[in-house]
Formats: C-alpha cells, sequence, structure tokens
C-alpha cells in the first residue's frame, strides 16, 4: 500500500471593500456599494469552501472504506488549501475563516508570488506539489454554484488518467470561454503560461486546449459552471441557487449555497428580465 496526498486549492483575495467583486458596485456599472460587494464575496467564499470541504470528506469516506476492504490499496489523505497575496493578506484569510469556524477540515494557508495570473497560478501549484501532492484541483471562491460532484469527479479523473499511464488533465468552463476549475498532476506535462495572461485575445479555455494538444495530454471535461464577475452573472447565480435549494429536497448530494442566499434575501433583491411578448403561434410552424 502506497500512502498518497491529494490537494484542493482555492484562490482568493481578503473579502475587503473595493479589492473584490468591483464589477457588481455601482461605479462600474453594477448596483452594489463596495461593502455589499465585498459581503457577496465573503458569503460565497465560505459557500464554496465548505462544499469544497464535503467534496473531500466525501473521497476521504471512500478511500477510507476501500483501505479497510482491501489493505493493498493506496491511503489517499484529501487536504485544502488556500492560497492569496500578497504575504501580508495571509493573516486577513486567517481572520476571516476563523470568523465562523470552526471548519470541517484544516485549512493550510499559503501565499503565491508572480508578475501574471499565470504566474501565480504556476508557483501555487509547484509549491503545493514540492510537499509531495499527487493531484491538485483548484477553484476559485466566487462560483457558488459550483456543484459537489465536479470536484469528486476531477479527482476521479485525475486518478484514473495516472492509472493508465497517462498523467492528465481536469477543467470545467466557466460562463466567459475561461475556466471554474482547473486540476492536473504532478507529473502532467502541464503549466498556466500564456493561459490568463495574453496579448492575442485568445480564450483561457483555448489556451489550455492548445497546450494539451501539444504534449498529448489526456484531459476530462466537466460541464461549465458561471463565475461572478457582473450583475447578469449574480442574477444568474441567483436563479440557479434558488433552483438548486428546490431540488435539493430529492437530490439530496446537492450542496445549497445558504449563505449566499441569505444574504440575497437580506437584500432584497429581485431577479427579472424583460417582458416575452413572443406568444410563438405554433400554427405558423412546420406548416408546407
Amino acid at each position: 500500500m502506497a500512502e498518497k496526498k491529494q490537494a484542493l486549492l482555492l484562490f482568493s483575495k481578503p473579502p475587503v471593500p473595493g479589492m473584490v467583486k468591483t464589477r457588481l458596485t455601482t461605479e462600474h456599472d453594477g448596483f452594489l456599494s463596495p461593502a455589499q460587494a465585498a459581503e457577496f464575496f465573503k458569503r460565497s467564499l465560505y459557500d464554496v469552501s465548505e462544499l469544497a470541504m464535503h467534496a473531500l470528506m466525501e473521497l476521504q469516506m471512500e478511500n477510507d472504506a476501500a483501505v479497510a476492504a482491501d489493505p493493498s490499496v493506496d491511503k489517499i489523505t484529501y487536504d485544502f488549501f488556500v492560497s492569496t497575496t500578497p504575504a501580508e493578506n495571509v493573516e486577513l484569510m486567517k481572520e476571516t475563516y476563523d470568523a465562523i469556524g470552526p471548519w470541517p477540515l484544516e485549512i493550510h494557508y499559503m501565499t503565491d508570488k508572480g508578475a501574471t495570473f499565470d504566474d501565480h497560478f504556476d508557483y501555487a501549484f509547484k509549491e503545493i506539489f514540492a510537499q509531495g501532492y499527487e493531484h491538485i484541483v483548484s477553484v476559485g471562491g466566487d462560483i457558488p454554484t459550483m456543484p459537489k460532484s465536479h470536484i469528486v469527479a476531477a479527482f476521479q479523473w485525475l486518478d484514473y488518467f495516472q492509472s493508465i499511464g497517462k498523467p492528465g488533465f481536469v477543467q470545467a468552463p466557466c460562463q466567459e470561454c475561461g475556466t471554474s476549475l482547473v486540476g492536473f498532476s504532478h507529473n502532467t506535462p502541464m503549466d498556466h503560461q500564456g493561459v490568463y495572461y495574453n496579448l492575442d485575445g485568445r480564450p483561457a479555455l483555448d489556451g489550455y486546449m492548445e497546450k494539451l494538444e501539444e504534449r498529448d495530454v489526456p484531459s476530462a471535461f466537466l460541464s461549465p459552471v458561471a463565475d461572478i464577475d457582473e450583475k447578469t452573472d449574480l442574477a444568474h447565480a441567483i436563479s440557479c441557487m434558488r433552483a438548486i435549494k428546490q431540488a435539493a429536497v430529492f437530490q439530496t448530494d446537492l450542496f445549497v449555497p445558504q449563505r449566499v442566499l441569505d444574504w440575497v434575501d437580506y437584500m432584497g433583491i429581485q431577479v427579472i428580465t424583460p417582458p416575452n411578448d413572443e406568444h410563438d403561434p405554433r400554427q405558423y410552424i412546420d406548416q408546407e
């Protein structure tokens, strides 16, 4: 039996007014104040962190059961990391999480460095891999509709690719040709350079796809999950979160982002769309 470690990495800034979700504020064609935007982000960060921990605990229980049934099965430990920058923000992140602790899993705090987001991403992955972790799956803190099943499936796909001797890559797109989830293994010939920071207008998702093709890396695709940057993103997420809460009565494996929903209700935010006067008279359809 081998012992392995796998990591969930959450990139985040501290939820400080004026530092996060500025495109939701009135200064940038939004409808929130900087303090309100920061409160939204904090609640989203809490919900995403909890759902990620639940996914890791589910994976941990499955592995513990497998090891108990067959001692030759590899024993895996799943850890939760939060990376922020600059280094002085680590204490702010700790204070943010401690404010509503304790959490179901230990939180490993770290800082990332670089000149571009690509550099920061690579730095954090290299730091964690250097500690002996086999896989890293990374998500952002602004995706409260992220399915718990996505995180579970991401680690399972990376395990599968490793088992066939082809270290792989897994991703879930966002709504703007970027990514909401990215993961790969310590021996996957992959990096983030030129993906998010490029001057030729190539979408981040396409940047990853080019690297995968060039380096012959197998990949898994998970269904798109929208992050929240603009007011229209928030409107879409609110409708989805309400649908998730309704469905969770029967789909008991769904994670309900209740902290964000409570904030939406407290703020009295209502999602509206323009009236639809397209009455679609079907008698005019498919007539010869």
